[in-house]
């Protein structure tokens, strides 16, 4: 399959139904203080459902390399191996401690894009920043002061600096940034974990109240984000982080010889791209998994890049028997 003849209707909805599986199984772990089992049970719910799928798919960016992790992992191969070969980025559970916490925004992520078209990312830090759509190229870049890019994105929104409002990873790494931020009187929001879903935040700020997602955060997660940024017609930048001899190695061999380098989201994924999204716990995205007189109701967006589709659907299955 060439990334002219991707079909992204049928696709999209295949995926839709991984993210679902994967959800469900994890919701029985939701709020139980127990981040390994809602993992495993997500990660083994969603390669099931995966490898069930019509087509010859791997995986480009997964839970870890070969050898690193038992499944999901980078080159794994998943479906019944006919039909189109695709490339495939998985998070069956975007925020491990938000589920294990019951806390907002806890989701199970897919995107797929013709084969060869998907970046491979190591497992590194990546520095990120992106807005929503209807803005210039390069309005706001990597290489821009944080005050700057809240700057520059008020003054092409002709608001006040305090209108604009940043989402960021509450990190530690971050205190220096929270001080420029806030030296500027924008509004700031904090998150505990999930900067997938803080990204496509930014891409929705009538629905999010977020302007401008900037910080650091996970490289492979990277690569999910552009796939919801490509299909919103959002603008995203990253740049790895390299703080070892170590992590050098690790990006060259992932073939990044220039540590400098800034990706845009159509370097991450170079055609079009499928993104699906499941809520696991109730968050300004989508819809927690709900449990009600023995069933079990989730809520998906699906999003197509090749013609900006946004899709939310709403699946309902019998409650397993514990």
């Amino acid at each position: 399959m060439t990334r002219d003849d991707f079909d992204d209707s049928i696709l999209s909805l295949a995926i839709a139904r991984a993210c679902e599986a994967a959800s469900f199984a994890a919701s029985a772990w939701v709020g139980r203080g127990d981040e390994d089992n809602a993992t495993k049970t997500a990660v083994e719910a969603m390669q099931q459902a995966l490898d069930r799928m019509p087509f010859a798919g791997r995986i480009v960016v997964g839970e870890g390399e070969e050898g690193d992790a038992p499944a999901l992992y980078a080159g794994q191969p998943l479906g019944l191996g006919s039909g189109p070969a695709v490339d495939i980025a998985a998070e069956p559970l975007e925020g491990t401690t938000l589920a294990a916490k019951d806390l907002p925004n806890a989701l199970s992520v897919i995107a797929l894009s013709a084969s060869g078209a998907m970046k491979h990312m190591p497992d590194l830090y990546m520095d990120k920043l992106a807005i929503g759509p209807g803005f210039s190229p390069d309005l706001v870049t990597l290489d821009m002061p944080p005050a700057a890019r809240i700057k520059a994105l008020a003054e092409a929104r002709n608001v006040a600096l305090g209108e604009i409002t940043v989402s960021l990873l509450d990190r530690p790494r971050h205190s220096e940034m929270l001080g420029e931020i806030r030296a500027t009187g924008a509004r700031i929001r904090l998150i505990s974990d999930g900067d997938v879903a803080g990204i496509i935040h930014a891409a929705l700020p009538g629905e999010s109240g977020i302007d401008l997602f900037m910080g650091i955060g996970g490289a492979r997660e990277g690569v999910l984000a552009a796939a919801a940024l490509k299909c919103l017609g959002g603008q995203m930048q990253g740049r790895l982080v390299i703080r070892s001899k170590d992590d050098a190695l690790t990006a060259r061999l992932a073939g990044i010889d220039n540590p400098d380098q800034i990706f845009d989201a159509d370097d991450l994924i170079r055609g079009p791209v499928v993104f699906a999204a499941t809520g696991l716990t109730d968050g300004p995205l989508l819809k927690g998994v709900r449990r009600d007189n023995g069933t079990l109701t989730a809520e998906t967006l699906i999003m197509r890049s090749r013609n900006g589709t946004m899709r939310r659907m709403s699946c309902k299955i019998l409650a397993p028997q514990r």
